[in-house]
């Protein structure tokens, strides 16, 4: 199906959504320029079919206008007359030639032809330029999309790696801080267990003396009446 500039007026492109696309604003001008000029070539090529419509049709004009011959007359029969004396020979009649027109027809025709092949290839290396165009400009957006997305990939990486470096060092120091509290934990266990079983053996040495030392009281000092 041959593309008119309607069809690239009422072409319409889904939009996106979450991701990167072209700016639809250069798109809209660009169509609009490709519209403009496909109109253009669209007139010149209905300007010179025209032309050249007018111009075939005018050999089978110029024929129909062409007068009839007229018959000749059947020469009446004459009496013999005396021989006339010799005379000077006429000069020919000029006549119109018909293949004049012919001929300036077909060059009409001819030149018509030439002109509407330079203008249908006039469109040709224009649409070629302009899908040309197109093309580098299209190639220009992806390449730069594609150098955008490297360098937001490029910086997520390195912001993640610094993430990373600052949460491997608080990591150490956290591990640090643990390890000093489990030596404190373990000196205090040993600390207290020393300190129980230290007052546990004074405990047990005081008991032993207090036994050892100690003696039934006199009758005198027991109670009243016993």
């Amino acid at each position: 199906m041959a593309l008119t500039p309607e069809d690239v007026v009422n072409k319409r492109f889904q939009p996106t959504k979450f991701r990167e696309g072209y700016d639809q604003d250069e798109v809209d001008d660009f169509l609009d320029e490709i519209v403009a000029e496909l109109r253009r070539l669209n007139q010149e090529n209905d300007e010179l079919r025209q032309r050249l419509e007018s111009a075939d049709s005018a050999p089978s004009l110029a024929k129909t206008d062409e007068p009839a011959p007229a018959p000749t007359p059947e020469p009446a029969p004459v009496a013999a007359a005396p021989e006339p004396a010799p005379v000077a020979a006429a000069a020919p009649a000029t006549t119109v030639n018909p293949d004049d027109d012919t001929e300036g027809t077909t060059n009409l025709l001819t030149l018509a032809r030439r002109l509407h092949e330079e203008h249908v290839r006039e469109g040709v290396e224009k649409r070629d330029a302009l899908i040309a165009e197109g093309q580098a400009q299209a190639a220009r957006l992806v390449s730069e999309a594609e150098a955008k997305q490297r360098q937001v990939l490029a910086d997520t990486e390195n912001q993640n790696r610094q993430r990373v470096a600052v949460l491997d060092q608080e990591r150490t120091q956290l591990e640090g801080k643990i390890d000093e509290l489990r030596t404190f934990e373990r000196d205090y266990r040993a600390q207290l267990k020393s300190y129980i079983q230290s007052q546990l053996s004074e405990l047990d040495s005081s008991a032993s003396t207090e036994q050892s030392g100690f003696a039934p009281a006199p009758a005198s000092a027991q109670g009243f009446g016993n």
